[in-house]
């Protein structure tokens, strides 16, 4: 006699979109609280003094600090300058690292070639590059540029080509049974598979170029949120360097998650969340 096993469907089989109404609010509130929590603890441990108020100024008075550098025009003038850098840098290092990762990723020539010098520029440290790069482009906006470009370059390059270099045999063979020239290979077969890895490889490289962009905004710059970071800094106005860092932590999110939002454009096969949701 043998025995036949069932299982009842759970909540999120029977009511799937019910289900992930649920667990997108659910999602949302929790992506809220944690920031929520953070700030109440920081004002609330700077209010009872649990730690140095002068040093950790509790959120309240950032907002007067925010007030002020909007009036004097300071806050705009940084937040555009800070951009326009990260955006055009960002730009260029990954329409580069695209298109050498793809070339790289198919071609064993082409790796054999260039892999060991790259793998050897991406170790030095970029910020050791500064000097040489202000002895060829100056102090202006061309050194803060490139330099945040040769660091997306070589995040990007890195997903693209380990990307294209996973793509399944199988996938190669088929396509090459069925006469795919190298165009077809490309745009049919290699492109949509590593679509997904590439894209959190844009993604690293859009939070790495803000890194790099306030790394150089301490050294050399006279405009953007790192100037203003460090001047408060070395002048003891600590709200205006925390001012600095909120704004560079919320552009940090929101360039990230730009670049999601644009992956979901191109990969909308693709799940935003693999993990079972909750019942």
């Amino acid at each position: 006699m043998s025995t036949v096993l069932t299982r009842r469907p759970g909540v999120a089989e029977l009511h799937p979109v019910r289900t992930r109404r649920r667990w997108s609010a659910t999602k949302i509130a929790l992506g809220i609280s944690v920031p929520v929590l953070f700030v109440a603890v920081w004002q609330l441990s700077a209010v009872l003094e649990w730690v140095d108020p002068f040093l950790y100024p509790p959120p309240s008075r950032l907002v007067p600090g925010i007030a002020a550098l909007w009036e004097d025009g300071r806050l705009v003038e940084a937040t555009v300058t800070s951009v326009r850098r990260v955006i055009l840098g960002y730009l260029l290092g990954a329409v580069t690292g695209l298109v050498v990762g793809f070339l790289m990723g198919m071609s064993r020539v082409l790796r054999a070639a260039f892999e060991p010098f790259s793998w050897a520029w991406y170790t030095v440290p970029k910020l050791a590059l500064l000097p040489i790069f202000l002895t060829i482009f100056g102090f202006g906006d061309t050194s803060v540029v490139v330099l945040i470009a040769m660091t997306v370059y070589f995040f990007v390059w890195i997903s693209v080509m380990s990307a294209v270099m996973a793509v399944p045999t199988g996938y190669r063979e088929a396509a090459l049974m069925l006469r795919a020239n190298r165009w077809e290979m490309f745009r049919h077969v290699l492109l949509p598979a590593a679509l997904p890895e590439i894209f959190v490889g844009l993604r690293i490289a859009a939070g790495v170029s803000v890194l790099m962009l306030v790394g150089i905004e301490f050294v050399i710059s006279d405009q953007g949120l790192g100037y203003l970071i460090e001047q408060g800094r070395t002048l003891l106005l600590l709200e205006q360097s925390y001012v600095g860092i909120v704004l560079v932590a919320a552009i940090g999110y929101l360039f990230a998650l730009l670049v999601k939002l644009v992956g979901r454009l191109f990969i909308r096969w693709a799940a935003d969340d693999n993990a079972i949701i909750p019942s």
